[in-house]
């Protein structure tokens, strides 16, 4: 995948869709699985984004599950950023020690803030 690229892993369909819209109006190449296994399989199939948001809460395979399966350190050219509407300390915490590398609560993802993050991110 190109440098620019992003996965949104996102269970609910509004947000993803939203998230990706804004993404798109900035010239981004997004992509978007509604679970952790459906992102596993569009990378095994597309290879690996710059940048993946990655809900912790999710049926299927949540986030957690996917960051154990993903293993971000053998894919250091991925930036993973988790997001969640839950203040989850120890989720959270095992998402850092898995390899994420910035927690957002979704309320606080403003389009600005959200277009904010991703440059700064893969700058």
């Amino acid at each position: 995948m190109n440098k620019q690229s992003i996965l949104i892993v996102e269970d609910d369909n509004d947000l993803r869709d939203a998230y990706t819209m804004i993404l798109e109006s900035e010239g981004y190449t997004v992509y978007s699985a509604e679970h952790g296994q459906a992102a596993l399989n569009h990378i095994t199939a597309s290879g690996d984004p710059a940048l993946i948001f990655l809900d912790l809460r999710m049926p299927v395979m949540d986030g957690i599950a996917f960051l154990k399966e993903f293993k971000p350190t053998d894919h250091p050219d991925t930036e993973i950023v988790v997001f969640s509407n839950y203040d989850a300390k120890n989720e959270i915490d095992a998402a850092y020690e898995l390899g994420a590398k910035r927690y957002v609560l979704k309320a606080r993802a403003a389009p600005k803030e959200l277009i904010r993050i991703v440059k700064t991110v893969l700058a």
